[in-house]
């Protein structure tokens, strides 16, 4: 049973934002109602608050009355004058009370009696003492109905206010005062009664009015009022305008408003009244709010949430509105891509290789159908399709006209009584297959006729060209001559390249596999040297080898593909650099012994991204080629599929202009060799003074693998002896010393004691250091014996010795002194003195010593300079102590 799907339509989509925005739109009005309700119940808690402190505050001076009245007003009468009370007139009938106590000051208006000033004084007195804490403005009036004078006592500066001006305001507030304490006196049913709320015209203090009225037989009655401040008992937030007292009377409660409770809500056009009543008193304070700042606060306070509420409403009518235009509505647009679709499902199947039907057997109609089913529909039954195909799982084959299909039938899932049948011709499919199978057929054997025609042709030429080299080879050593030489490289590269053509063939084929061998590593370097070595000197570039792995090392992997992978890379950057150098540099992971990384680097133009894709497949991007050559399209594929078959890979790194660099990394395992007790050249002393830091780097790491131990000219000169010289300048050359340079196919004599060696090759620098030092052991042990003696013997038979002991060691300082200073001229002429005496006494040596030092101040070589001036000094030491046996 299929789950049930709410179907999206446009009544249905209307429904839904319809009950959405409803949905929101009582919730705002929930939420307008529950924000205006908290906003009165805190009005009413706050007017609840105000009346309870204005009732408190009418309860205690009805207390203050009373006391007035009965206590300091009848002792007052009763007890004589204080004589040291005084009165100031300020006006007529206006007479001001002074008194010690500051805090009040009182009046009396009208005549009055001696008594009146004492009673004022009393008064005064407790006022003090009961607003003594109090900031607001407070003020008390006293009737007389002895005398009918007017007493007012008042935290007011009465006496400044009413000298000021006769007209003032507290003459006016007591002549309104005295008219309604007279009419209260009249009354007689009248008690005590309440003004309005009052504003003083000179500050913003609102109060009102206590009266109370005391009788006295025989007397005018008297009246004692309180105007009572509101200031502080009001909330800020609520408006003192807004506030009114009036008498009580019956409240109008409003349907939610609890009966028992003395705060009201009501209705007052146009505005909203919260109405209290004070329980003690026949009063109500009512606090009219405006309608206006009822809204203004609720929109304050949620302003927010009715924002958010808004942006959905206006989303959710944006949304029903374009779904309504562009998705549910029916429309011209939404026709015409339902008739395209159409038409393009009418295309898709028509063009179907096979036949395909869909048919509805309760109204027995064609739902889809194309061409090759209508032309077979007329043929088949399909009724007894169905119930064959429910025995065979589905498929069955049917003849129709001599042709054979097979006909596949599934029911539909959504309708049952749809039925999708797809017919397919096996004869045409038979015919396909067996097409498509002799063209394979076809392809292998164009495959294997092209690998051998590869493989005859690689066999037919490598003999040719073998014999062809063979005789330029020949013909070159009997005749120099610089055409058998660019004919000689011309062989040599169609050979490299017939040989690179049957190796690729045999790789496709399966037919190579590794052969691995134990080899020594840096004989392979030496030999790749050698090789491309001629193609370097050619084109004047420079080569360093910087094999930082023991020279010694053998490894097991398949020599003659490394061979091959160097000697082609090699090729390769040699074509593709005009100037520079080509570096080759060989390491090993040190977490991975097993693994050989050899980097050629060189300073070319760089390879194209066309020309590196050769490394995917031969001949795919065209290649760099120089005035000697065009580089093989096929290097970089075979270099490849060697390194994968060696266990390794190739990567190949190339920025334009800069250079490249090539990576390859195989699978070559370090071979176990037994320790030797000696190297090779153990305890020799060879001074490095090389300029070239790279070339120095080498030529040390080649020394030091096999024993020697080096030291730098400064070294050399603070007295540590050596035996040979390397250097790679010319200038420097002294006796027992090596020229090294990258351009000599092996070691050459320079002279008796000197030779020219490649610091690349390492076997031609060993040969060159073992003839050197065989040389120089066979020259050491002729002379030390014969000449040496020879030299001497007129120093130590002429008498000249302490004349040479006295002169000799004094010259050698000044040779150290000027030669620190650097005063070529001064040190020429004391070289050429001490050349005169070792001449004069025949020392050979010495002399030739001399010499040497001589033209080395001659080019200002401070190098070679301090090192022959050390070995003038060893020589004299030597005579020294030959003179003193």
């Amino acid at each position: 049973m299929l789950p049930y799907k709410f179907p999206l339509t446009s009544g249905n989509v209307t429904r839904f934002f319809v009950v959405f925005i409803l949905v929101l739109l009582m919730a705002t009005g929930f939420m307008i109602h529950n924000a205006v309700n908290a906003w009165l119940t805190e009005k009413r808690y706050a007017m609840e608050d105000i009346t309870q402190a204005m009732q408190k505050r009418i309860d205690t001076y009805r207390l203050a009355a009373w006391q007035i009245y009965e206590n300091l007003a009848a002792d007052a009468t009763s007890r004589p004058a204080t004589s040291n009370l005084q009165e100031t007139l300020l006006h007529p009938d206006v007479f001001y009370v002074d008194k010690p106590r500051r805090k009040t000051e009182a009046l009396i208006f009208g005549p009055h009696e001696g008594a009146a000033l004492e009673m004022t004084n009393r008064m005064s007195g407790y006022l003090d003492t009961l607003w003594g804490a109090e900031n607001s403005t407070w003020s008390m009036y006293f009737l007389n109905g002895q005398d009918n004078s007017l007493i007012l006592v008042s935290t007011l500066p009465l006496k400044d206010m009413t000298t000021r001006d006769k007209e003032n305001a507290i003459s006016n507030i007591v002549e309104a005062r005295r008219a309604e304490m007279l009419q209260m006196a009249n009354a007689l049913d009248e008690r005590e009664s309440f003004s309005p709320l009052r504003r003083f015209t000179w500050q913003n203090d609102y109060y009102f009015t206590v009266r109370t009225t005391f009788n006295q037989p025989g007397h005018l009655a008297t009246v004692v009022a309180f105007d009572l401040p509101v200031n502080d008992i009001i909330q800020r937030n609520m408006p003192l305008d807004n506030f009114r007292l009036k008498q009580d009377a019956v409240p109008l409660l409003a349907e939610n408003d609890d009966p028992t409770s003395s705060t009201y809500v009501t209705w007052m056009n146009p505005d909203i009244a919260v109405t209290a009543t004070l329980p003690g008193t026949p009063l109500q304070l009512i606090y009219r709010v405006p309608i206006t700042g009822l809204v203004v606060d609720t929109l304050h306070n949620l302003l927010w949430p009715l924002l958010a509420n808004l942006g959905l409403l206006l989303l959710s009518l944006a949304g029903l509105l374009l779904l309504r235009q562009q998705s549910l509505r029916p429309s011209e647009n939404l026709s015409a891509e339902l008739e395209s679709q159409r038409l393009l499902n009418e295309e898709i199947v028509g063009r179907l290789p096979l036949g395909l039907l869909v048919y509805d057997f309760v109204n027995n109609r064609t739902i889809i159908s194309n061409k090759i089913a209508d032309h077979l529909l007329p043929h088949l039954n399909l009724q007894k399709i169905i119930n064959m195909s429910d025995q065979h799982q589905g498929v069955l084959q049917a003849t129709v006209n001599n042709e054979v299909y097979e006909i596949r039938h599934a029911r539909s899932e959504l309708s049952p009584h749809t039925q999708l049948f797809m017919m397919r011709d096996q004869d045409r499919e038979l015919l396909v297959n067996k097409k498509l199978h002799k063209a394979q057929q076809v392809l292998d054997k164009n495959h294997q006729a092209r690998q051998q025609l590869l493989q005859n042709l690689g066999q037919v030429l490598q003999r040719p060209l073998q014999d062809v080299i063979a005789n330029l080879q020949q013909l070159g050593n009997e005749q120099d001559l610089e055409q058998l030489d660019v004919s000689l490289e011309a062989s040599q590269s169609l050979s490299r390249l017939v040989d690179d053509i049957v190796l690729l063939n045999q790789l496709e084929t399966l037919d190579w596999a590794p052969n691995a061998s134990r080899f020594k590593l840096q004989s392979l370097l030496d030999e790749r040297v050698g090789e491309i070595l001629p193609m370097i000197r050619r084109k004047g570039l420079s080569l360093t080898v910087a094999n930082h792995l023991n020279s010694d090392e053998i490894r097991f992997s398949d020599r003659r593909a490394l061979a091959k992978i160097l000697s082609t890379l090699l090729h390769y950057a040699v074509t593709t650099t005009s100037w520079g150098r080509i570096s080759i540099t060989v390491t090993s992971p040190k977490d991975r012994q097993d693994r050989l990384s050899i980097e050629v680097v060189d300073t070319g133009a760089g390879l194209s991204a066309d020309e590196m894709a050769n490394a995917e497949f031969p001949f795919l991007g065209e290649t760099h080629q120089d005035r000697f050559g065009q580089a093989s399209g096929m290097a970089f594929f075979l270099c490849k599929q060697l390194c994968k078959q060696l266990g390794g890979q190739l990567e190949i790194g190339a920025r334009q202009d800069i250079g490249t660099r090539y990576s390859v990394e195989l699978h070559a395992p370090l071979e176990p060799q037994p320790e030797r007790e000696e190297k090779l050249l153990e305890g020799v002393n060879a001074l490095i003074d090389i300029t070239v830091e790279d070339v120095r780097k080498i030529v040390v790491r080649q020394l030091e693998n096999w024993g020697a131990s080096c030291i730098t000219p400064d070294e050399r000169f603070s007295g540590q002896q050596h035996d040979v010289l390397i250097t790679d300048e010319p200038e420097r050359l002294t006796p027992w010393s090596l020229l090294v340079t990258d351009d000599d196919p092996g070691f050459t004599p320079l002279a008796g004691n000197q030779y020219r060696v490649n610091f690349n090759i390492s076997s031609a620098m060993q040969d060159a250091l073992l003839m050197l030092i065989e040389q120089q052991l066979a020259h050491g042990e002729l002379a030390d014996d014969g000449a040496e003696q020879q030299d001497t013997a007129q120093l130590f038979t002429s008498g000249y010795l302490q004349l040479f002991i006295e002169t000799v060691p004094d010259d050698i300082k000044r040779l150290y002194n000027e030669a620190a200073n650097r005063d070529y001229s001064t040190l020429a002429q004391t070289a050429h003195r001490l050349k005169g005496v070792f001449a004069m006494l025949n020392l050979s040596p010495g002399k030739q010593l001399c010499e040497t030092l001589e033209r080395h101040i001659q080019n200002c070589d401070e190098t070679n300079i301090k090192t022959t001036t050390s070995e003038v000094d060893t020589y004299v030491k030597d005579l020294l102590q030959q003179g003193n046996q």
